[in-house]
């Protein structure tokens, strides 16, 4: 007696593999997104450091901010100076991109405090 189980088999790992490749993208993208994510976050403490920097100088604070990021984030970048006397806070707000429409993580903020040049 012959079984011939080897040609039937490949067919259906094929299928199962098909079934199974979505979870595989949407890990994927989770991965990717968490890198996008962090990246944002650093960069919004650049923006921030910067701009404090540039506040206390008394410079152009907002384009400062937007020169300290990556191109495709500057856009979506704003930065904000309080004046605290003998102090300068700048809080930097960076739009988060997402590679999955409908996914929308807010914006990342980090803030800085230089001491004012007075």
């Amino acid at each position: 007696m012959t079984y011939r189980t080897g040609r039937r088999d490949r067919g259906q790992v094929a299928i199962e593999y098909l079934g199974f490749l979505p979870i595989l993208l949407i890990v994927a993208m989770a991965g990717i997104q968490l890198g996008i994510i962090a990246y944002t976050a650093q960069q919004a403490g650049t923006a921030a450091r910067t701009g404090a920097r540039s506040a206390s100088l008394e410079g152009p604070t907002q384009q400062d901010c937007q020169n300290a990021v990556s191109d495709w984030l500057a856009d979506g970048t704003t930065c904000v100076p309080t004046d605290l006397g003998d102090e300068v806070r700048v809080t930097a707000t960076v739009e988060i991109p997402s590679i999955v429409p409908g996914w929308d993580f807010g914006p990342a903020t980090k803030t800085a405090t230089m001491p004012s040049d007075d």
